[in-house]
């Protein structure tokens, strides 16, 4: 079951919302602040904690609004701001167009945080540095500053890895290239951090800064790995096309036959299993398509009277594709369609065959050497429904908005 995050309102537009988790380490935040805060009294210490956490996660939020409003000033749509455990997340729905783009949106976030180290340096200036309200600001700004250098890091999923990827897409061309080679510095460093965190435990026993490095480079490795993962998919489905996935998985019908011998021949007839799509045709020319549920509305007295090529869908007011057509562009029309299947056309304009959701998995599954079985196929095509972990649909969606 998908976990749900809680929506807590929208700034510019962008929806914002909160992983469940998110509690957890808001808590965990309020009592380390708390307990630094403890010479001002109990209750004193814990606002001024609380108030701590929100303001560092509204840094967070600044932070990813940065790399938003850059996005969208590209024409890039900005699905949502989420805030998770590990900080924040702003879903950018495609890739920028070009590597110095890419760039301009990656540094955007620790522009902002370093923006804000010096707007709250300069603020606690002008305070009692003995003060609460000044240290707060002072370790408000210190946050900031880490934040920006801790994300400039040169690896996925982190903004260093971002202003990576655009380096390397700018130095070789290649953006995917580029995303695999950030992704792999992003796994290394995090099993860096992992190994770290474990050092810092046996040497120093601080068991609670250590698991959190732990836990950190985990995070790290699983999100570049997805990076990796995304990006792989992305080529495939621009680099396959159709026809490596399509099948001839129909039935032929004279066009000119009429509908009692059609339902006869194709519906009514015991021994035969009635295939689930029909394409009329006449003197070796494809007409276009027959569907059974044409055919029930149609009066049964005419059934002997009207032909196959009453009920036909031309092929020229149907949505087909071309055998070259890529993967991707194939998965757009069919959720664009809402089809449960897509005819594509030889170079002639005649039916080379006809592809669906399962096929297309298949074709993918094949050329990632992925585990999914005839059983996992079978329940694609009769539920109409791509596997949930592969996100193709979200996937072609990127690429069509980046073409």
């Amino acid at each position: 079951m998908p976990q749900i995050n809680l929506k807590i309102g929208s700034l510019l537009g962008i929806p914002l919302f909160i992983d469940p988790l998110w509690f957890i380490f808001l808590g965990l935040v309020t009592l380390n602040f708390a307990v630094s805060y403890q010479d001002w009294g109990g209750v004193t210490a814990t606002i001024a904690g609380l108030v701590m956490a929100l303001l560092l996660f509204t840094s967070v939020i600044l932070h990813e609004l940065g790399h938003s409003v850059i996005a969208q000033s590209q024409g890039i749509k900005v699905n949502s701001i989420t805030l998770f455990f590990f900080g924040g997340i702003a879903n950018i729905e495609s890739e920028s167009t070009t590597p110095g783009r890419a760039f301009q949106v990656a540094i955007a976030g620790p522009i902002i945080s370093v923006g804000l180290f010096l707007l709250l340096s300069l603020i606690s200036s002008g305070l009692n540095s003995t003060s609460l309200g000044c240290i707060m600001l002072v370790n408000l700004a210190r946050i900031n500053l880490f934040l920006a250098l801790f994300n400039l890091i040169p690896g996925l999923p982190l903004d260093g890895g971002q202003v990576l990827k655009a380096a390397i897409w700018k130095l070789t061309g290649d953006r995917f290239q580029a995303v695999h080679i950030a992704a792999k510095t992003g796994e290394i460093l995090g099993y860096c951090a992992i190994g770290g965190g474990f050092i810092l435990d046996f040497f120093t026993q601080e068991l609670i800064s250590g698991l959190w490095i732990v836990l950190l480079g985990w995070f790290t490795i699983r999100s570049a790995k997805n990076y990796d993962r995304v990006t792989t998919i992305q080529e495939t489905l621009l680099n396959l096309v159709i026809s490596v996935a399509m099948t001839r998985n129909f039935r032929v019908v004279e066009g000119n036959q009429t509908l009692r011998q059609f339902a006869d021949l194709y519906l009514l007839s015991i021994p035969q299993t009635p295939a689930e799509i029909y394409f009329a045709a006449t003197d070796g020319r494809y007409l276009g398509t027959v569907s059974v549920d044409d055919l029930r509305t149609i009066e049964r007295s005419q059934w002997e009277i009207q032909t196959v090529q009453t009920i036909v869908h031309p092929l020229n007011s149907i949505p087909t594709v071309a055998e070259s057509t890529p993967l991707a562009q194939v998965i757009n029309k069919l959720e664009t369609t809402q089809l449960s299947f897509m005819t594509v056309l030889s170079p002639a304009d005649t039916v080379a065959g006809v592809v669906d959701r399962g096929d297309i998995t298949r074709a993918i599954a094949q050329k990632l050497n992925l585990r999914i079985t005839d059983v996992d196929i079978k329940r694609i095509k009769e539920e109409g429904r791509y596997p949930s972990g592969l996100q193709l649909e979200a996937i072609a969606k990127s690429l069509l908005n980046e073409g």
